[in-house]
């Protein structure tokens, strides 16, 4: 099997990406802060390591998906209570991201896409006034560099390898109280189904009316995450225009449906069970379910273990389509963890009568990877993933993944298996803390009366100023 290799221009292209993002402005240039003491008992959380969350813990879930235990709130109770209590423009929280973005895709029938972008977003959210009320916007911007006419289907840039700035957040929250709290505008948030797919240039955002609770968490009490609200439209991500969900979707030019949702997530300890459902009046119902339990083996060794299921159906008057449908996908995944080295094994059956759709966001299967989805009637796949964080340079990781997909029930389709190698490193400390590179190289071979493959190379550089 001949396997296709990035262009030898992608060298220069990252040459180039790091100088654009050097060269910056002195004032975005900034020490790093100096390191947090502990509070003492009964004092607030200071706001030490509030600039850019940065990761390095092991992980196999995917750019753009949103596990359960991870929706609708922050990712730490601490962020959590110190959103809660800032002090209206006193404690205006400025966000500023500098992104360039380079793909080059090689489809199955041999044409591709390829451009190279550079841009970002810049955003504020002021504390809360009178502790109760806080407002926020965000402008994103993608800009071309470099992109053919020919080439075009990155969704790095607008169609027709056009640049693009929209005004993407605007919206205000209330505080109902320290564990919950209203927004209201445009605004983008994550839940398995509905998240912002930040994976190119900008991400999607949402019009919506949506209560957030964080509840526990802390001193090690259990916690729980809920969530609801209506969606009334979305922008993608490389759109300058909100249209509403069920448009989006694909139903029928001058059907306007939104989307109800509503789910909660259970964590204690190594234990995390969750669901959510969404219904649009019309369009469809799709209901999502997870759960992971974790077992210590070592002091640095854990076993964890993880299940789904997600069902979709057909409502009402069948608009979306024009008839009724059914379709649902369940998956397992296992891990095991030892320092910094995370292997993972998964299993997913896709089924009913039809394919399994991700209309509003990236889609959460545990087989869903950088190019397929492996959801289509009838596929079953595997993955086997190993991953591993350098002791030696601090926030760097690399993983390669294999996933094998059976045929699908279709008999026009064939059977497809996908290799994916990531290298990433996010400067944590010095200089050039805030920066962030991504290489990623995925391979895809469909079988088939004629063999085809795919080859689709991305890179990204995205600079997060710390001092703001």
């Amino acid at each position: 099997m001949n396997v296709k290799r990035p262009r030898a221009g992608c060298v220069a292209v990252a040459a180039a990406s790091l100088g654009c993002l050097l060269a910056m402005p002195a004032w975005a240039q900034t020490t790093a802060p100096a390191q947090a003491t502990a509070p003492a008992q009964g004092e607030e959380p200071k706001e030490t390591e509030d600039d850019v969350y940065i990761d390095t813990a092991p992980s196999s879930t995917e750019q753009g998906q949103t596990r359960m235990n991870e929706a609708f709130a922050p990712r730490d109770r601490q962020q959590w209570i110190r959103d809660t209590r800032r002090k209206a423009f006193k404690d205006t929280k400025w966000d500023l991201q500098v992104r360039s973005f380079y793909l080059d895709r090689e489809k199955y029938d041999d044409s591709g896409s390829e451009a190279w972008a550079l841009g970002g977003s810049l955003g504020f959210k002021t504390g809360y006034f009178r502790d109760r009320f806080a407002f926020g916007a965000t402008g994103y911007t993608s800009q071309k560099l470099y992109g053919p006419d020919d080439r075009d289907g990155t969704l790095l840039l607008a169609p027709g390898q056009e640049g693009y700035s929209v005004l993407g957040e605007v919206y205000g929250e209330f505080l109902i109280n320290e564990d919950s709290r209203l927004t209201l505008g445009r605004r983008g948030f994550d839940t398995p189904y509905i998240n912002r797919n930040d994976a190119r240039m900008t991400p999607n955002t949402f019009q919506t009316v949506l209560f957030q609770g964080l509840y526990g968490g802390d001193e090690g009490r259990p916690e729980w995450r809920v969530g609801g609200g209506y969606v009334d439209k979305i922008k993608e991500r490389n759109s300058e225009d909100f249209v509403s969900m069920s448009q989006d979707a694909g139903a029928p030019d001058g059907t306007d449906r939104g989307v109800y949702a509503i789910g909660a997530n259970y964590k204690s300890g190594d234990l995390s069970l969750g669901a959510i459902n969404y219904y649009s009046d019309d369009i469809i119902n799709i209901f999502y379910a997870e759960g992971k339990y974790g077992i210590p083996l070592a002091e640095k060794t854990k076993l964890s273990f993880a299940v789904q299921y997600s069902d979709q159906t057909s409502v009402g008057d069948d608009l979306l389509r024009g008839t009724d449908f059914s379709s649902d996908q369940w998956g397992a995944k296992a891990e095991l963890a030892h320092g910094g080295a995370l292997f993972t094994a998964a299993y997913t059956r896709a089924g009913g009568d039809t394919n399994m759709q991700n209309p509003w966001s990236g889609y959460p299967g545990f087989t869903s990877v950088q190019v397929e989805d492996f959801n289509r009637d009838g596929e079953s796949a595997w993955m086997l993933r190993a991953g591993y964080t350098f002791p030696f340079i601090k926030g760097a990781s690399v993983y390669a993944l294999y996933v094998d997909g059976s045929d699908p029930q279709s008999p026009t389709e064939y059977a497809k298996d996908e290799y994916d190698v990531n290298f990433q490193w996010a400067v944590a400390d010095g200089f050039l803390k805030g920066l962030l590179f991504r290489m990623r190289y995925a391979h895809v071979r469909q079988e088939g009366p004629v063999e085809t493959d795919l080859d689709d190379f991305r890179l990204m550089i995205y600079y997060d100023p710390p001092s703001l």
